[in-house]
């Protein structure tokens, strides 16, 4: 495969907070995780890249890092890293690597595409800018390896002044149980990707990335995120919602964001009411109003979905269900000058997908999880 493909510089305008590696070098009971997805809206399938880290110090039963992968039709793939020494990560922005089988010598480190696709038969490595790595299940003969660079375009708020945290200035402090980052709401992905023998080649694609980390997972939480809707390019949203610890309580919360032309709308628990109404599987309704706007989502599938592993106090295990090809319907309206809930504006965007990510997590599902604010 051509190694010489678009490159990009980082757009430092578009760093945002939380970027870098947060672990301090103490604590044990610690994990960091990413998400990188790609979506291909002519064959409406996505690839999603999840990579993970616990316990760095190593010596525990837990301790190592990962990488899954959400692949064509929703296939899972996933291999193992145990050795935490053979992880790395920089600080001051995002760039983090794992390798398994090398034939090299020295500290991991970033490497130039072309000797990474010479030295590491396993392993990944990723930035701002890039998304490289291969791996491999011996049990079936499945494997997966990729290459391809991004352009971001929204990172997270108004794209003309300084980027913002996700879960507000409070997530500077250390107070928040875990702490949760987009890091890219929204870029444009050229490369390849070899899944299982079958090279699929892009141009252009709807890229994505975030992160979460700290001590512990929340209790329980769902995801809705898309930034491929039908003949609206420029149109990126990701909400959700959770139980979360905040020092010595839990909280609900919830949020609902999206980047549009060139603004940022956001909904979140300090300046909007947010409201949920989330099935066991199958259908996730959210509604959210500020002063200015009004914005409705409702996310739908028929698929089965499938599981993927999240970070515990047990290492990682099957308690996250996604779906990267559901249905989903948002509408942003503006308010009546009367400020009034009951009165609705005028319409600002309608718009529609096949190929949004949806999940659930945490503990069992029995019942439907309800909030109106």
């Amino acid at each position: 495969m051509d190694n010489k493909i678009t490159t990009y510089s980082i757009n430092h305008s578009k760093t945002t907070p939380h970027n870098g590696y947060h672990w301090d070098g103490k604590a044990r009971s610690f994990f960091e995780g990413w998400y990188f997805r790609l979506t291909l809206p002519e064959i409406e399938q996505t690839f999603a890249f999840m990579y993970s880290l616990a316990d760095p110090l190593g010596g525990e039963s837990n301790s190592g890092g990962a990488a899954q992968i959400l692949g064509i039709d929703e296939q899972y793939l996933c291999r193992t890293f145990p050795d935490v020494n053979q992880f790395w990560a920089t600080k001051d922005n995002l760039g983090l690597g794992h390798w398994g089988k090398t034939d090299l010598q020295i500290k991991p480190q970033f490497l130039s595409p072309t000797k990474f696709n010479t030295h590491i038969q396993q392993g990944y490595q990723v930035n701002a800018t890039l998304n490289q790595g291969s791996i491999y299940n011996p049990s079936n003969n499945n494997y997966c390896r990729w290459q391809y660079n991004i352009k971001p375009i929204y990172g997270w708020g108004n794209p003309q002044r300084p980027q913002k945290a996700t879960a507000g200035w409070l997530s500077y402090l250390p107070i928040f149980e875990p702490g949760w980052q987009i890091l890219m709401a929204h870029g444009l992905a050229t490369g390849w990707i070899d899944w299982q023998g079958k090279l699929y080649q892009f141009t252009h694609a709807p890229a994505y990335s975030e992160k979460n980390w700290g001590c512990s997972f929340p209790q329980k939480w769902f995801w809705i995120n898309c930034n491929s809707f039908t003949n609206k390019p420029d149109l990126a949203l990701t909400a959700g919602g959770g139980i979360r610890k905040v020092l010595w309580w839990q909280e609900e919360v919830g949020l609902i964001c999206l980047h549009y032309r060139g603004q940022f709308y956001e909904f979140a628990p300090w300046n909007s009411q947010v409201s949920w109404h989330i099935q066991p599987w199958g259908e996730w309704q959210m509604k959210a109003v500020d002063r200015d706007f009004e914005v409705s989502l409702t996310g739908t599938t028929n698929l089965p979905g499938t599981y993927v592993r999240t970070p515990t106090a047990k290492g990682l295990v099957f308690n996250c269900r996604d779906t990267t090809r559901g249905k989903l319907e948002l509408e942003l309206r503006s308010r009546s000058d009367t400020g009034t809930r009951s009165r609705l504006g005028k319409i600002i965007l309608q718009a529609n997908s096949w190929v949004a990510g949806l999940e659930v997590g945490g503990v069992p599902w029995n019942e439907p999880w309800i909030v109106y604010n």
